[in-house]
């Protein structure tokens, strides 16, 4: 069967990345874009796409079902399995977004953690930031889109939506569940949550 030009293309990137030393599991799995820059001792599991306009630093670990577009990633980053990285992301230094996550237009600090099921958009997210699962950044009103600040060391609870433009401050906390439309101030506890109610001995109707 004889190659297209663009197979031949994949192939060539891929010998050539495998000759610097970067470790692939299942390379015919995986796809680069001719201006694709990656660092020292990084591994690309089976089943990534790395479009355009991505550099990607030293000790870095890619995860399967990752795709990577305009993006540059720092030293010793975890992404994935299944991230999306959308045009705008600098991942820093140690780093981690985590599998379900995308990103778009943000700078993910150093130390953070986005570890699953979240979208952050036009956002700024500090150093040492903890993202709980199923957070997203509601950045687009139907007419314009607005910024979201997180700054170092903030804890985000799970299921939290954060309205922009919004800032949460140092060392503030998001109880999980929470839509935030205020700036939070440092080191508070932000919560926006019905109260629970239980009724004892209930049956439900036949």
């Amino acid at each position: 069967m004889k190659l297209t030009n663009k197979q031949k293309i994949q192939i060539g990137l891929r010998n050539k990345f495998i000759k610097k030393g970067v470790k692939m599991i299942s390379p015919e799995t995986i796809f680069f874009s001719n201006d694709t820059k990656i660092g020292k001792n990084v591994t690309i599991d089976p089943y990534v796409v790395i479009s355009e306009k991505v550099a990607i630093g030293n000790n870095v670990r890619i995860c399967s079902f990752s795709h990577l577009e305009n993006a540059k990633i720092e030293n010793n980053v975890s992404v994935g399995p299944f991230a999306r990285l959308r045009p705008g992301t600098l991942l820093k230094s140690g780093s981690k977004v985590g599998n379900f996550v995308e990103v778009k237009k943000s700078t993910v600090g150093k130390n953070s953690k986005i570890n699953h099921l979240s979208y952050i958009g036009d956002t700024l997210v500090g150093n040492l930031v903890n993202i709980g699962a199923g957070t997203i950044t509601c950045n687009y009103d139907g007419v314009k889109k607005s910024k979201t600040v997180i700054k170092d060391k903030v804890f985000v609870g799970s299921n939290s939506s954060l309205v922009a433009p919004i800032i949460l401050n140092q060392s503030s906390i998001v109880g999980a569940g929470s839509v935030i439309t205020k700036n939070v101030k440092a080191k508070s506890l932000a919560l926006s949550r019905i109260s629970q109610t239980e009724k004892k001995n209930y049956r439900r109707k036949k």
